[in-house]
């Protein structure tokens, strides 16, 4: 999918990619082709989750905008992930416009939802967002939920770069993503390293009835 998992090797990613931005800006063909290859994944992937299977099409206009206004750009290779990334929302936006269709979205959660640890679901997540049917479930995430998720795990966007792109506050944006990424580890049986020390402790409560059992019915 993206290159949106293990820091280091985003910044390794994001390093080609500023170099190779940077000598497409001064006519270099195969430097863009590189920039290409490098966002192109991750940028199909936010994309079918926004717009389904018309992410190609949709991706194509990006494409035509960010070639035409490459010159304009000023930034690094993160710099430009995040400007990509807007510019492909903006025409996905467009797209549904005229299709006069909005994102698939589920059903907003009002209560507070508890958020998953740093490590195990956020990486599992990224993993199993690799396949089609896990980003049909994005599709069916709230929607600022799905951008959220889509942003950070697909795109590989940090969380300052994801809220300039959908125009909302850092915490607002981190929040959306951890309530995504919960929804969705449930939804594809992965269980957070909580809920499974909260299961361990169920299992053991079961067994540590016995003696009390047995004083009852003694």
């Amino acid at each position: 999918m993206g290159h949106g998992g293990e820091p280091g090797r985003r910044q390794a990613y994001d390093g080609e990619l500023g170099a190779a931005v940077a000598r497409a800006q001064d006519g270099d063909e195969t430097a863009f082709a590189v920039a290409y290859r490098i966002v192109q994944p991750g940028m199909l992937g936010y994309l079918h989750g926004l717009v389904g299977e018309d992410a190609e099409d949709v991706a194509s206009d990006a494409w035509l905008q960010i070639a035409r206004d490459l010159g304009r750009f000023k930034g690094d290779g993160a710099g430009f992930r995040g400007w990509t990334a807007t510019i492909a929302r903006h025409r996905a936006l467009d797209h549904l416009r005229r299709q006069r269709v909005r994102p698939r979205t589920g059903t907003l959660e009002q209560d507070v939802l508890e958020l998953p640890g740093q490590h195990g679901t956020y990486e599992q997540a990224q993993e199993s967002l690799s396949t089609a049917r896990a980003l049909e479930l994005v599709r069916g995430l709230p929607r600022d939920q799905a951008e959220a998720v889509l942003l950070r795990v697909v795109v590989g966007l940090d969380g300052p770069a994801a809220a300039r792109v959908l125009g909302k506050r850092p915490g607002a944006v981190r929040t959306a993503a951890h309530r995504g990424l919960k929804r969705l580890s449930r939804q594809l049986g992965i269980r957070t390293a909580a809920e499974q020390g909260a299961e361990r402790g169920v299992d053991g409560g079961v067994t540590g009835e016995a003696p009390g059992t047995s004083q009852e019915s003694a």
